[in-house]
């Protein structure tokens, strides 16, 4: 069985935070899974869709697998590096804070094994690509040496006034 792995390091966010939503999708197909973070409104629901997207991208461009056959067979949400700080007291004192960062890890799986695109339909993406990057050329512009362009057309703009 061919899995498909992301990572997402040092999410500004408390694990505990992050595990809720995590927890939430684990188990779901990827599009049922970027439908339900789409519509939870917590801090960490944008970075997990990007994840999400991240490792679907991953698993169609490099692997060919089909966006559908895929679901979220893991969801792991561990503590990353704390970063310390410390908060002002009374009487000159001080306490130490720590912000917590959170190390994600997904793993996504296919329900049914080998379930690949079809040889013609990534042969045909690869040719709509090319042919697009066919079209972006544009014609290179020659300026002679020596010759210059039009530099007073600011100037001229500014001082262009009548005296009276």
């Amino acid at each position: 069985m061919a899995t498909i792995k992301a990572q997402l390091n040092g999410l500004r966010i408390a694990p505990r935070k992050v595990r809720i939503l995590a927890n939430l999708v684990k188990g779901k197909g990827v599009n049922e899974a970027l439908g339900q973070l789409e519509f939870y409104v917590k801090k960490s629901s944008p970075s997990l869709i990007k994840l999400v997207n991240s490792a679907i991208a991953n698993a169609e461009n490099t692997h060919h697998m089909v966006r559908d056959n895929l679901y979220i067979k893991d969801f792991l949400v561990d503590e990353g590096v704390k970063l310390k700080r410390f908060k002002p007291k009374g009487f000159g004192r001080v306490s130490p804070l720590q912000k917590k960062t959170s190390l994600i890890k997904l793993v996504l799986a296919e329900r049914i094994v080998g379930m690949k695109k079809q040889a013609e339909q990534v042969i045909s993406k690869k040719e709509e690509i090319h042919e697009h990057a066919e079209k972006e050329k544009r014609p290179e512009m020659k300026t002679e040496i020596g010759k210059k362009t039009s530099g007073m057309g600011f100037a001229k703009r500014i001082f262009r006034r009548k005296q009276v």
